[in-house]
């Protein structure tokens, strides 16, 4: 999902770490292996849980 006037790779890692900060499970197991085989936090989560891990 790009979003206008941010770096993609910047947004992911960002991600990355308010996914390690928080206990609650975001990525389904199929989403968690995807992730691990490469596949960026942006095109594997959902916008609404995109957003509540930036909130």
């Amino acid at each position: 999902m790009p979003i206008p006037g941010y770096d993609e790779d910047d947004l992911d890692e960002m991600l990355e770490e308010r996914l390690e900060e928080r206990d609650e499970q975001f990525l389904t197991p199929s989403q968690r292996e995807e992730y691990e085989n490469g596949g960026s936090l942006l095109d594997i989560l959902s916008e609404d849980d995109i957003h509540r891990l930036l909130n």
